[in-house]
């Protein structure tokens, strides 16, 4: 998060700053526990997972909810881990791991902190790098949905809780059903923090409920469709000459989740632009901009501004 006039524009980016979060993403988990309350001490969170977790602001938010505001004064046997392809700069009470969710050494790893024990709430806040091209972005981004959820299928205890950020889409129905079939309720909702602009939102799985007779196992070397086969969820079938075969079509009624808005009326909207007025600016002449929470760990564009100030990058004549 950086240091720019757009302090004075999104409230959401200043109030991050101003918070100590890493990004202004913060703001949407907390308006979805606002609504569902996942996160209240309630639930005794034990152990919790940060799928796609870079730059940690959502980590940085189960950190304060599970330890930083727990009433509890013994924390020993909570764990919370954050695994992401990408480095993360250490957080409070945080493991991080620079891993694949995909691949089962990662699975391996994270059974091995927890002792062998189950997750309680897992969640992914990941998205591609969106190409403007809206279909190939939805495609992309439901595909790792469907990864980060083939590891929570393997991690997740029986009655746990899953949130993932979604790109709604014509086709977005589809995984609504997928979801039905391995969670008691499955609801679409947009925190007021999310740009109404913006095709994101994010889907809350509640009560995670898969068939009895289905045992999920994690394998590199297969497809997401037998990865899921055996599973009511699985959408093909395989004939005999192990050719891929779409089964006849019926015409049914369409699973639709529920849609629900979180935040309140009182909370900042982000598409909006806020100013501030003579006295404020008074109060605050050197408030206006706040340094980054956190520098980029390894961006991009490093090698080519070690480059440049080594005098080796040149633009082109």
């Amino acid at each position: 998060m950086g240091k720019s006039s757009k302090d004075k524009r999104d409230l959401y980016y200043r109030k991050a700053k101003e918070e100590g979060y890493r990004a202004r993403s913060a703001y949407k988990l907390l308006q979805l526990n606002e609504e569902f309350h996942f996160l209240d001490s309630e639930h005794n969170l034990t152990k919790v997972v940060d799928l796609c977790a870079a730059p940690g602001s959502w980590s940085q938010v189960l950190s304060r909810k599970m330890f930083t505001e727990s009433k509890e004064i013994d924390n020993k046997d909570k764990k919370l881990i954050a695994v992401d392809l990408q480095p993360m700069s250490p957080i409070d009470n945080v493991i991080t791991l620079q891993a694949d969710i995909t691949h089962p050494k990662t699975l391996a790893r994270i059974l091995e902190i927890f002792g062998n024990e189950k997750a309680d709430f897992v969640c992914s806040d990941g998205a591609p790098d969106v190409t403007g091209l809206h279909d190939l972005d939805e495609y992309v981004q439901q595909q790792l949905i469907m990864s980060a959820l083939q590891l929570t299928t393997c991690i997740l205890k029986p009655n746990g809780t899953f949130v993932a950020k979604i790109f709604r889409g014509r086709d977005i129905d589809m995984l609504y059903s997928q979801l039905g079939y391995l969670f008691d309720r499955v609801v679409c909702a947009k925190p007021r923090s999310s740009r109404g602009t913006s095709l994101e939102a994010f889907i809350v799985c509640l009560g995670y409920n898969p068939p009895s007779n289905w045992e999920p196992k994690l394998d590199i070397n297969k497809s997401i469709e037998e990865f899921f086969s055996g599973c009511t969820m699985s959408q093909l079938s395989l004939s005999d000459d192990n050719e891929e075969k779409l089964p006849q079509w019926k015409d049914g009624q369409r699973d639709i989740a529920e849609f629900m808005s979180c935040g309140g009326l009182q909370s900042f909207d982000s598409d909006a632009t806020y100013h501030y007025d003579d006295e404020i600016l008074s109060n605050l002449k050197d408030k206006l901009s706040l340094d980054p929470v956190q520098s980029p760990t390894n961006p991009p564009y490093k090698k080519a501004l070690e480059l440049k100030r080594s005098g080796k990058l040149t633009r082109a004549v």
